[in-house]
């Protein structure tokens, strides 16, 4: 799934992205580690994978999207 990077803690290595319906949703270390990113900034156009659904949606991986 794509979506965009919305904010990003470098301290703590989360923060949300929005997906392409607007819709924020917040990722945690674990998800920014699992990718190999040192760095993300806000407007980053990225690949997520996630768990779950609705309220309980998750992201479990964030990377940059590539073509």
């Amino acid at each position: 799934m794509q979506a965009t990077a919305y904010t990003y803690d470098p301290e703590t290595r989360s923060g949300q992205v929005l997906l392409d319906d607007g819709t924020p949703v917040p990722f945690d270390a674990p998800a920014f580690d699992a990718g190999g990113l040192r760095l993300l900034r806000p407007g980053q156009r990225v690949r997520i994978e996630t768990e779950g659904e609705g309220p309980g949606l998750r992201i479990t991986l964030v990377t940059l999207q590539t073509f």
